[in-house]
């Protein structure tokens, strides 16, 4: 087997990354959004020169999220200036789709659906039909302030404070979205669950087979649940503890870590964890085993992905809060790595004999 490859990009952003996302055709073209105001292009390969910046996106105030949309020029964004935008990415031209009533969290595209979902913590979702645009989003009122998106073929998961999880059959919602006609709407969810996890909800992430979920929390936990509401189906979830170091100071105590990214490998169904310890573990979750667990990173580990034919995963890491510096700067420390995976790295181990 080939050895692993690991390299730095060149030109990383200023202050903390917010997220990190490959295109959807192409492995090698990487979006990252950050605290510094700007959304950054990158075309990895060339591991000699560490990729190359292809073009900055600058934004009114520090970006919280970004995806690509239909295609690899097509980008979304959201942030602190309440709006979300749509970003050409070979003109560079911004224009913004909507605007919520506080800062925007989390953007999410389905390209089955051509719908894009963004989720603010004024405690909406906006579902843009971009097959209508002339037609404004619709609002849908969330129970509490949203965390995390996260979408498959058919399904969005909505990780929300107060442990809430809702889970909306994208179909159905775009239908009685589009009879709303803009107007705000409270839609009831598929599903209305409570997170197996007893703190914050830190991150979710959808399996890539449409078949469930992963979520973490603040307090060093990730949770596996399945979408089919059925006892047997759930009675197959479940919780595991991780992102916790032995506490130099307190023998036989662990020091716990938020676990703030989580990203599913798109061949093999395996997923990634990423802890503010500046550990990245790669877990199988059908059979409940670690496969491997990353040379630690000098700072906490911000955003995960996997590029779409699974060969290469981004690792974004900064400064988090988990040292208790009051003067937060992300300069010089934020990162942007790059791993390139073995054939078989990421793939599961099956259970234990």
């Amino acid at each position: 087997m080939a050895p692993t490859i690991q390299y730095e990009l060149s030109q990383p952003p200023t202050d903390a990354i917010s997220s990190v996302k490959f295109a959807p055709s192409s492995p090698t073209r990487l979006l990252v959004s950050s605290w510094d105001r700007h959304v950054y292009l990158y075309d990895i390969s060339g591991e000699e020169e560490g990729g190359k910046l292809i073009e900055k996106h600058e934004h009114r105030a520090p970006v919280l999220d970004v995806c690509f949309g239909a295609d690899d020029n097509e980008a979304f964004s959201a942030g602190m200036d309440w709006q979300v935008k749509r970003i050409n990415l070979e003109s560079g031209e911004q224009t913004v789709l909507s605007a919520h009533g506080a800062p925007v969290k989390s953007v999410v595209y389905s390209k089955e659906h051509s719908l894009l979902i963004s989720s603010s913590w004024d405690s909406t979702l906006h579902f843009h039909d971009l097959k209508n645009p002339e037609k404004g989003p619709t609002t849908i009122k969330l129970p509490a302030k949203p965390h995390s998106l996260s979408i498959t073929a058919s399904k969005l998961v909505v990780a929300m404070a107060s442990r809430l999880v809702f889970i909306y059959e994208l179909q159905s919602t775009l239908m009685l979205a589009s009879q709303s006609n803009g107007a705000t709407s409270d839609l009831t969810p598929w599903q209305q669950r409570e997170s197996s996890l007893k703190f914050m909800t830190r991150a979710v992430a959808c399996m890539p087979n449409d078949d469930g979920y992963a979520s973490s929390s603040i307090e060093g936990r990730v949770a596996v649940e399945w979408f089919d509401p059925s006892a047997e189906s759930q009675a197959r979830k479940y919780a595991f503890k991780c992102h916790r170091q032995p506490d130099p100071e307190n023998e036989g105590a662990d020091i716990v870590y938020p676990v703030n990214a989580l990203a599913f490998h798109p061949v093999f169904g395996t997923f990634a964890s990423g802890g503010g310890d500046g550990v990245v573990a790669l877990w199988d979750a059908n059979a409940k085993r670690r496969i491997r667990q990353y040379q630690k990173y000098p700072t906490s580990v911000a955003a995960l992905c996997f590029s779409c034919d699974g060969r290469y995963l981004a690792i974004g890491t900064c400064p988090g809060f988990e040292n208790g510096q009051e003067e937060y700067s992300g300069e010089g420390t934020t990162k942007v790595y790059i791993r390139e995976l073995g054939e078989t790295e990421a793939k599961g181990k099956g259970p234990k004999q």
